[in-house]
């Protein structure tokens, strides 16, 4: 009767199906509940059920307010400065003119390799204003600057996310170009089109697709900035760097409250998943142009 119900394929997917079930359904629907309860851990045995009361104070919540603000704009600081210097790498890269391209290729990739938390111990080091190498530097060219001090702590916190991930979006954004057709390219040269032009007129409007899916997934990947505040400013100077992973970490995991946590983690999901809808009907408007 099985048999008949489920054809072979079905069958054979159902052990998958049942380990993601119980990987990542559980802890989901357990989380979910939880965000509905004032679930605290030091009061376990009292846990209440608020309801969506839980989401609605948020609204009236200070720092998870600037905790969100604070994320989008070291999103958008970080991505757009990789977005800008992954498409000039990735065109000088792609020159066949350049000297030595495939062994910068290669280097240029070595920052992806370091975990995050290593690369924000790094520069915690490298950019203290007493102690640090790049500091030190600058104060002999007669240029002081507090890197982590409340007007520039976040922006170096983007800065450092840039050192590591340009490479990521000059990886997607030369395999663009390499993808493209030669064909209108040497027709343009034909014509005596500058290398301007040819970037300006042809360029950007065939890599349109490949720039909005490459935006888009570092956006999704920058939303869980977590590493880097926690290994150099902890949130501070004040609540200036305090992004809204660090921000749903601390009000868990150091003030127990749980249920407020994960109902702040439910609204990031929120946002991801709208990014994604957003990358799925993007690509599919440039398809069908």
């Amino acid at each position: 009767m099985i048999r008949k119900l489920f054809h072979l394929k079905y069958r054979m997917l159902f052990p998958i199906v049942l380990v993601l079930v119980l990987i990542m359904g559980y802890p989901l629907v357990f989380s979910f509940w939880v965000s509905l309860h004032d679930y605290r851990l030091t009061a376990i045995e009292n846990v209440q059920w608020i309801g969506l009361k839980q989401y609605a104070m948020l609204f009236k919540n200070a720092s998870y307010w600037t905790a969100m603000r604070n994320t989008i704009v070291f999103v958008v600081m970080a991505v757009t400065l990789e977005l800008i210097l992954g498409f000039g790498l990735a065109v000088l890269l792609h020159r066949p003119t350049t000297l030595f391209r495939h062994f910068f290729r290669a280097i240029l990739l070595t920052p992806m390799f370091i975990t995050p938390i290593a690369v924000g111990l790094m520069f915690r080091y490298m950019l203290n204003s007493q102690l640090g190498i790049i500091p030190n530097l600058l104060r002999l060219i007669g240029i002081q600057i507090d890197w982590f001090g409340p007007q520039l702590a976040l922006f170096s916190l983007a800065l450092i996310d840039v050192w590591q991930w340009t490479p990521f979006m000059m990886l997607l954004l030369l395999a663009g170009l390499e993808a493209l057709p030669s064909e209108p390219f040497e027709a343009a040269r034909v014509d005596g089109a500058s290398s301007w032009r040819i970037i300006w007129h042809i360029t950007l409007p065939m890599m349109r697709p490949i720039i909005i899916a490459s935006v888009i997934i570092r956006m999704l990947d920058a939303f869980r900035v977590y590493e880097y505040v926690y290994a150099i400013t902890r949130g501070g100077p004040g609540e200036s760097t305090e992004t809204i992973q660090y921000h749903i970490y601390r009000v868990g995991f150091l003030y127990f409250r749980m249920g407020e946590a994960s109902a702040m983690a439910y609204t990031l999901i929120v946002v991801i998943l709208f990014l994604v809808v957003l990358l799925f009907y993007s690509l599919r408007w440039e398809r069908e142009k």
